[in-house]
């Protein structure tokens, strides 16, 4: 039988502790937060789960989740299959790889503060190159003002910024697969779609998994992104989770604001389960 050694614990030791100061105080912190009425830090009054309440049944609440639900099922239905195409016509030559992977890799370096105003500046009527290109195609100068138009620049923007990481992970995965399933496929007379179906799929359940997960949280609470392309207009349409948690940070609701952001925790950290549990299933049925 043989004997299981747990000496590599030591090693994860020092990087637990240090999530934990990260992590784990400032969470406890919050929740306190949540449980008082603060007026400023140093006068708080207990007011237990009231907070949670009044926010769970609010209509604001719901209507908030359901934009960002959407928004990320939109963020997933466009970067995921956009991704895997981009990978698989990456050129297998080894000059050409890096330089590929190099270009597509560059949105993700840009600073996410950074892009909306990039955004804006090239959308800016008077200045912009697609500001200039897009009334030509109905664009309107005041898009601002439109529901659909606001959804369709955040959209763009953030599949510009994070297909890359998708791209990145599945082209890794790719690269996994050994040179003799090509030729076996070949010699079987396999067409393109057997291919992707039969060999190069079942690589990517994995990083897949991983990329919708990475991307599921991160769109679920966008708000660096988002906030500064219209502020959560026109008419709230795009007032996030995140961007209406913001709202409360700034009018300085120090308790509504703590119990959203636990609030939040809970929903990502369910989603993060749920997925885990699933690659599990997955894993013991022996499909990945």
């Amino acid at each position: 039988m043989k004997r299981r050694d747990n000496t590599g614990w030591i090693f994860v030791l020092p990087a637990t502790l240090v999530l934990g100061l990260i992590g784990l105080i400032p969470l406890i912190k919050v929740v306190n937060y949540s449980l008082f009425e603060i007026f400023i830090l140093d006068a708080r009054f207990w007011v237990g789960a009231e907070w949670y309440k009044e926010i769970i049944g609010s209509g604001r609440f719901w209507a908030s989740f359901g934009r960002s639900t959407l928004f990320s099922a939109l963020i997933l239905a466009i970067q995921i299959p956009l991704g895997i195409a981009i990978a698989l016509c990456i050129p297998r030559g080894k000059f050409w790889v890096g330089i590929t992977l190099a270009i597509i890799a560059l949105p993700l370096l840009v600073p996410w503060n950074m892009i909306p105003s990039l955004w804006l500046s090239l959308l800016n009527p008077d200045t912009g190159l697609l500001g200039r290109l897009f009334p030509q195609v109905g664009w309107p100068a005041d898009w601002k003002l439109s529901v659909a138009h606001t959804w369709a620049v955040i959209i763009a923007m953030d599949v510009w910024h994070w297909t890359s990481l998708v791209v990145i992970l599945c082209y890794s995965a790719l690269t996994t697969i050994p040179a003799a399933h090509y030729q076996a496929a070949a010699i079987d007379g396999a067409g393109s779609w057997q291919v992707f179906r039969f060999i190069q799929l079942p690589k990517l359940y994995n990083v897949l998994l991983m990329a919708i997960l990475l991307r599921f949280m991160d769109s679920f609470m966008i708000y660096t992104e988002a906030f500064p392309i219209n502020a959560g207009g026109p008419n709230g349409a795009t007032l996030f989770l995140a961007v209406d948690l913001g709202e409360e940070i700034k009018a300085f609701n120090y308790g509504p604001s703590a119990a959203r952001s636990v609030i939040y925790f809970l929903i990502v950290l369910t989603v993060a389960w749920t997925f885990s549990k699933a690659q599990g299933r997955l894993d013991r049925a022996g499909i990945l």
